[in-house]
């Protein structure tokens, strides 16, 4: 159970820095156009963080069961 969070952070971390990335590196070449991609981005992120919550609260129950 324990490892299964700390492996889930592990993969949210190294998401969230593939996806910031090129958002990184285009803001000073598009500017204020990067905007769009930096929602697109943050909703898939924020959407990752509740399926990874949803994950962990129901291995949770299961072992509760």
């Amino acid at each position: 159970m324990l490892s299964d969070i700390i492996f889930g952070l592990i993969a949210m971390s190294v998401a969230i820095v593939f996806y910031l990335v090129p958002i990184v590196k285009l803001f000073p070449t598009l500017g204020a156009r990067t905007i769009p991609l930096a929602i697109v981005v943050l909703i898939g992120v924020v959407m990752m963080i509740v399926e990874f919550v949803q994950t962990v609260r129901a291995s949770r129950d299961d072992l509760d069961h």
